[in-house]
């Protein structure tokens, strides 16, 4: 993303490694999660955060999940009142279920708050190749938030559904690591498509639940990121789930792993979700019990397979 909003102005990085920092500055590479991209002239990085966000005309949030109230509350220190703030994470607050935009409004109650979302695939958008987004926000600064988003390869719509948009991109992880474990026993189309639209089902059922569009869930933010996340190897919640497949425990997939996979600390917050709302998650109850319950891939199968039959659309 920084490489993107780079085509219309001079952008900063924020890392918390220092040396990190300097790899970007002298090098424009960043060699442990984008090998062989060299990353354009004016994005600059810091180790400050104060640096990073104090003159900042945007600020947006990419922290995983479990250190994102801790960021946004130093951040709050340092940004100037009315900085739109664009969340691009994923996920769930670990213990309280908060949704990012909800973390972000709590900690930056002057600052208007919105999502970007969608199919995008950072190599791929860094290759080059065309892709979408949806930058969701109920404010007319959207329009503006657009403008600043689009660029060469990308194609930013507006959507004010944020309870949808946000939903979305947190349930489709879920999914994804579900997609992975069907890859990874060695299964076909027909199996993935079945898992793929029955996915799409649970996701709207709790998110029109919660107050969201069902027809969010049609387009980019649901639809669309939901096929990019269960069908490629860039994804790392749906490589979790081929690895589970292919015989690894949890623990020895994730220690292998130097990025998060949001899919996997937010599932047991997306299962009490459904359960507050009284949604049927019979997909994500199968993803909790494989990651953090110690239930088998095929057991897991099992019980999704001889579940009682009913309508399609109940």
């Amino acid at each position: 993303m920084a490489a993107l909003l780079a085509e219309q102005a001079p952008t900063m990085l924020w890392s918390r490694r220092a040396e990190l920092a300097e790899q970007i500055n002298e090098r424009h590479i960043n060699a442990n999660y984008l090998d062989g991209f060299e990353l354009p002239a004016n994005v600059r990085a810091t180790a400050d955060l104060a640096e990073a966000v104090g003159d900042a005309q945007i600020v947006v949030m990419a922290v995983p999940s479990h250190g994102y109230r801790a960021v946004c509350a130093e951040v709050a220190a340092h940004v100037g009142a009315g900085v739109p703030i664009v969340s691009l994470t994923k996920g769930l607050e670990p213990g309280t279920g908060l949704r990012m935009s909800q973390v972000t409004t709590e900690e930056m109650a002057n600052n208007p708050v919105a999502m970007l979302t969608g199919p995008n695939l950072a190599k791929e958008i860094l290759g080059g190749q065309p892709a979408a987004s949806v930058v969701a926000i109920d404010d007319p600064i959207a329009t503006v938030l657009q403008r600043r988003f689009s660029a060469s390869n990308l194609r930013v719509y507006t959507n004010p559904d944020v309870i949808g948009c946000e939903l979305s991109g947190v349930l489709k992880n879920v999914i994804a690591i579900a997609s992975g474990i069907i890859e990874g026993l060695g299964f076909g189309a027909n199996t993935r498509a079945t898992l793929i639209t029955r996915g799409l089902a649970e996701m709207t059922r709790l998110g029109v639940a919660m107050g969201g569009r069902p027809e969010t869930f049609a387009g980019l933010a649901g639809m669309g990121d939901l096929i990019a996340t269960c069908s490629s190897p860039q994804s790392r919640n749906n490589q979790v789930g081929v690895q589970l497949g292919q015989g690894r425990s949890i623990d020895e997939v994730l220690g292998s792993m130097n990025m998060v996979a949001e899919g996997v600390k937010s599932s047991p917050s997306v299962l009490a979700l459904g359960r507050r709302y009284g949604v049927e998650m019979p997909l994500t109850e199968q993803v909790v019990a494989v990651c953090h319950e110690g239930r088998s891939v095929g057991d897991a199968l099992e019980e999704l397979m001889h579940r009682r039959s009913k309508s399609e659309l109940a």
